[in-house]
């Protein structure tokens, strides 16, 4: 139906007026909340220090959680569908990660020393992860990506590193969206060339022979769950050995979508992969690794030159979680069954979006997911139609289904949704 300018000014005017009045009993439910948000606004600038978590009014604050609920300070329950931006695999309360945690802890836990369960952990991640031969650990996905970067331009002796609009591999290694180039003040000053995602004619002007490296997630987690196309990834690993340019998966977060990971899911094999969030089963955690021919770059007894510090690379408590969540908790069956929720949601959100007419849209692949719309006041009514309804969502619409949610949370999702698209 055409709309004329007093419709769409009348639906402006809504809008605004459906949003302000999200805000105002928002804001009257939470009032322990926005307590907290003035005490934060005085001591963190924006009132935290994760700009991810923010949203308007102000953010509730966590008291406790356990397995797929989150409880806020004022009292409220929620069904946690953020899961931690994927890094919440296990859910709050993974008995397992606590056990092994509390174990560590009553042996000491800063040794500034090699112990036997940092070796045990590397074990796993070179079984569970097909382009992994060697790996080493970091405290964060940032912090491997910087690092895989660094190991592709040493051993290639070349500048330039590919990367793809919209693409996320960190705070300093943000890209916007479009192909203009890096644009975040904050990124670290490589010689990035951003691509168009999902351009597999653009790449042989792209990666050329003075290009170290291409970082690239097959599914782009903060960029929307944008999935590359199957073309495109092949595309680039053709590309790759055509110029000698190693290929990086960033696997931080998509690593969840198989028991092998991304690369598992679609059949590409890359030369190094990034590793972090869940891994850590909750903890600090990051990982780099990828084939001998990268890794040996650190050894010194076979002529390496690298050095890697980091004072909390092996800590004992992150190595323990990490360990215990390979070793317990991500069963092939498992990993592949929350990844079907996930399709499952997806499909039923968008049937029920479709079916009323909305244009909001979902995107992702397995326990990935996003919502979209183009205007962005719609998802922001629906965030806080959810959060009333005692189910949380990110701010952008981001979800990442954790191993605690089950059918009934999901259902209990759709049901909302599908009643919100009757009263826009």
């Amino acid at each position: 139906m055409t709309s004329t300018m007093d419709d769409r000014s009348s639906d402006t005017t809504d809008l605004d007026a459906a949003v302000r009045a999200a805000h105002d009993r928002y804001r009257a439910a939470h009032p322990r909340s926005a307590e907290a948000d003035d005490r934060a606004r005085a001591v963190l600038p924006g009132g935290n220090t994760r700009s991810v978590l923010h949203f308007d009014p102000f953010p509730f604050r966590v008291a406790e959680a356990e397995g797929a609920q989150l409880i806020d300070i004022d009292g409220h329950h929620y069904v946690d569908f953020v899961g931690n931006y994927t890094a919440g695999l296990l859910g709050h309360s993974p008995e397992t990660v606590k056990t092994a945690i509390t174990a560590a802890l009553d042996k000491g836990w800063t040794f500034g020393a090699t112990h036997e369960v940092e070796i045990n952990l590397a074990e796993l991640v070179a079984d569970r992860f097909e382009s992994i031969d060697q790996v080493r650990f970091t405290n964060s996905g940032t912090e491997a990506n910087l690092m895989a970067i660094g190991t592709a331009k040493h051993v290639t002796s070349r500048p330039g590193v590919v990367v793809f609009d919209r693409g996320y591999h960190g705070g300093v290694l943000s890209f916007g969206p479009d192909s203009a180039g890096p644009h975040s003040e904050l990124n670290v000053p490589h010689d990035f060339r951003v691509g168009r995602f999902n351009d597999t004619v653009a790449l042989d002007e792209l990666i050329t022979d003075d290009v170290a490296c291409v970082l690239v997630e097959a599914v782009q987690g903060s960029g929307g769950c944008r999935p590359a196309s199957q073309e495109f990834l092949e595309a680039l690993r053709r590309r790759c050995d055509d110029v000698g340019a190693v290929l990086i998966f960033d696997e931080v977060m998509t690593s969840r979508l198989a028991p092998g990971g991304a690369q598992e899911r679609f059949g590409v094999v890359p030369d190094m992969t990034t590793l972090g969030k869940y891994l850590g089963g909750g903890t600090t955690f990051g990982a780099f690794g990828g084939r001998r021919q990268f890794m040996v770059a650190f050894d010194a007894s076979s002529g390496g030159t690298l050095t890697q510090a980091g004072t909390f690379n092996n800590n004992i408590i992150s190595m323990s979680a990490a360990v215990a969540t390979l070793t317990h908790e991500l069963s092939p069956d498992r990993i592949i069954a929350v990844n079907e929720l996930g399709d499952e949601l997806r499909a039923s959100l968008s049937r029920v979006l479709t079916e009323a007419g909305s244009p909001i849209y979902a995107t992702g692949v397995g326990s990935m997911l996003c919502l979209h719309s183009p205007d962005d006041r719609l998802l922001e009514l629906l965030f806080h139609a959810l959060l009333a309804d005692g189910l949380y969502i990110a701010r952008r619409g981001f979800m990442a289904l954790s191993m605690a949610i089950t059918n009934d949370h999901v259902n209990q999702l759709v049901d909302a949704i599908e009643r919100w698209t009757a009263t826009v």
